[in-house]
């Protein structure tokens, strides 16, 4: 894609007509590309749990703990700054291009210089070669974040994915061969560099287009301004859901935060393979509609309700199987993380919707307003964890799972009030799901106590077992409570019907433009 003209202005490779088809297409691609990566990282963490040891994974928590906050500067500010904007050139973009180099080179060179401290506050010597390696990332980032930005703001969503899935391949690959010939940690840390040294050069390949020189060009300030708020709210969001590692590596130990992490991890799996890929897609669309408009909102409604049927129901199903997951996953040794998943579990489905408000806050270019609801996320977050840290890893995640319960609602009525679009319509939207999900959680629950095969796994295949069986019995009984509580199939309809849409075929013929199909055309 070549994304500017002679001149260097952006080219929209769509008009309204295609907004809805690139929209559903995007969902898709982003979803099929999320399920494919889920299926290697599944590969990645059964070899990867059985050739290097609990502490391994903990050193490198301890360090990226640290190291993906400054990973992600530009990649969360810059990239809603371009896709979000209503018109771009080529001389901004690069602009943003050599502000993104420059500050990456700076976090390269003091984080590495950082790893004495890191030592320090862990008390491991280990973290000191780690945080050096692990400092490449941030360079390497911060070298594609225009591109990747560009190829979103024009919609290449399947490119986007197929990238994302050879980066996934590449960090998989050199982690398990240097895990096997016995690098321990570093291992993990070469698979990250391969991965972003991967995506960094399928985004170049895929966006031909080279920054031009840095030059004063009205609007850069104001897309700077922009990004900073919206990496300060990641900055805030980021303290919040990493304050966990720091404060159970910091008062237990490395393999305390290897069973904690693994648990983690599952915990907040869902969320990265739903939420996350679609919220390119989402924010792309709804920038493109008027907020004011009944157009936007009905899309709104729509993808949180749809939103919700899958969230729900995958939360309550992981809070019943998680522990058998793990069990199949990693192999002896890890029961703990399995118990501590427990307790996460509960608060898979609601993290799920809570994280699409952010949707709404970067459509309307209030990232002012995100970075103020961080501030208030953080402080409930925070406060959570200190009062829970008496209890353990265990305590750390109850305290997870009742931060999001408490949270999702007041986060909505913010985001929402710049529209003037209460929290209302959609706690109608959703509520349905979250009622069903409860029902056929406690249901299944007390079904499964009845089966005898059902016990603590000791080999993979009754974890297996096990996982098929109660996974069987919860959705049986949830799609019958959701059937229940709508009194019919139509969600299940829209659902069926949204996923034959996103494997179609594009047709050859177009219907006419008209004022109703460019608005209405996101409407799920």
């Amino acid at each position: 894609m070549k994304p500017f003209d002679a001149n260097g202005i952006f080219q929209p490779t769509a008009d309204a007509r295609d907004l809805r088809r690139l929209a559903v297409k995007g969902v898709g691609a982003t979803m099929f590309s999320s399920s494919f990566s889920l299926g290697i990282q599944i590969i990645a963490t059964v070899v990867l749990a059985r050739i290097l040891a609990p502490q391994d994974f903990g050193i490198v928590a301890m360090v990226t703990t640290f190291s993906l906050l400054l990973v992600n500067f530009g990649l969360n500010g810059f990239t809603e700054a371009v896709v979000q904007r209503e018109e771009i050139n080529h001389s901004l973009v690069s602009n943003l291009f050599w502000i993104n180099i420059g500050v990456g080179t700076l976090l390269t060179v003091g984080f590495a210089a950082c790893g004495t401290l890191l030592a320090r506050f862990y008390e491991n010597p280990k973290v000191i070669p780690a945080a050096v390696g692990i400092s490449a990332t941030i360079f390497v980032t911060s070298t594609s974040v225009q591109h990747l930005a560009l190829l979103k703001r024009a919609m290449r969503f399947s490119a986007l994915s197929a990238n994302d899935i050879v980066a996934r391949v590449a960090y998989v690959g050199v982690a398990i061969v240097a895990g096997l010939m016995g690098w321990g940690f570093w291992a993990l840390i070469a698979g990250n560099v391969a991965q972003l040294v991967s995506q960094s050069i399928g985004a170049w390949i895929l966006c031909r287009w080279l920054p031009g020189r840095p030059r004063r060009v009205p609007g850069t300030a104001s897309m700077v301004r922009f990004a900073v708020n919206i990496y300060g709210r990641f900055t805030m969001n980021y303290f919040a859901r990493n304050m966990d590692n720091l404060l159970v590596g910091w008062r237990f130990n490395a393999q305390a935060l290897g069973f904690y992490k693994k648990a983690y991890d599952l915990f907040a799996l869902s969320a990265s393979q739903l939420v996350s890929p679609l919220t390119s897609v989402a924010v792309s669309a709804l920038s493109r509609l008027n907020p004011a408009s009944a157009q936007y909102k009905r899309y709104l409604l729509n993808a949180l309700a749809v939103t919700a049927l899958v969230g729900m129901g995958v939360g309550a199903n992981l809070t019943l199987v998680g522990p058998d997951v793990i069990r199949l996953l990693l192999g002896p040794g890890w029961e703990e993380a399995g118990r501590i998943f427990t307790f996460f579990g509960p608060g898979i489905g609601i993290m799920l919707l809570y994280g699409t408000h952010g949707w709404i806050h970067l459509s309307l270019g209030r990232g002012d307003r995100w970075l103020r609801w961080g501030m208030v996320e953080f402080a409930v977050t925070g406060t959570l964890f200190v009062l829970a840290l008496a209890w353990g890893p265990v305590g750390i995640a109850i305290a997870w799972t009742a931060s999001f319960w408490i949270l999702t609602i007041p986060a909505f009525w913010y985001a929402c009030k710049p529209i003037h679009f209460g929290v209302q319509p959609i706690v109608v939207a959703v509520w349905r799901y979250v009622a069903a999900s409860v029902m056929a959680g406690l249901a299944a629950f007390a079904i499964i106590g009845t089966i005898p095969v059902l016990r603590a796994p000791t080999t993979a295949m009754e974890a297996a077992v096990n996982i098929l069986v109660k996974s069987a019995v919860f959705e049986t009984i949830y799609v019958g409570a959701v059937v229940l509580l709508h009194w019919g199939y139509a969600p299940l309809s829209q659902f069926a019907g949204l996923l034959r849409e996103m494997v179609s075929r594009p047709s050859l013929t177009k219907r006419p433009a008209s004022v109703t199909t460019a608005n209405e055309a996101l409407a799920p």
